[in-house]
């Protein structure tokens, strides 16, 4: 398994709450919540009765503090700015996929 492939598998497994997520990303708990109520994280749910995120959401929150800094966006800016990135994403993935079949 090559590193970046091991990698993606250790952060799609681990877990964190939303107070470590908003120590590494630089926003507030509340801020953090904002973007859990605009959908754009969702908790995993795991363990029970917690409230839990996979540690790959570190990235987004990140994303969503350089995106509020660089740019003075409010937490609907910064929403609309990290869907439509996902979406480039997404749109990019399927273009590659169609440009080069055979290599999956």
């Amino acid at each position: 398994m090559n590193r970046q492939l091991s990698e993606a598998v250790w952060l799609n497994d681990a877990v964190c709450d939303i107070e470590h997520l908003a120590e590494v990303s630089g926003l507030s708990i509340s801020e953090v919540n904002d973007l859990v109520d605009i959908g754009v994280i969702v908790p995993s749910g795991r363990p029970a009765g917690t409230v839990v995120f996979q540690l790959c959401q570190v990235l987004t929150v990140k994303r969503a503090r350089r995106l509020r800094d660089d740019f003075q966006l409010d937490h609907h800016g910064v929403a609309l700015a990290l869907t439509l990135i996902r979406r480039i994403g997404e749109l990019q993935a399927e273009l590659d996929v169609l440009r080069h079949p055979g290599a999956r």
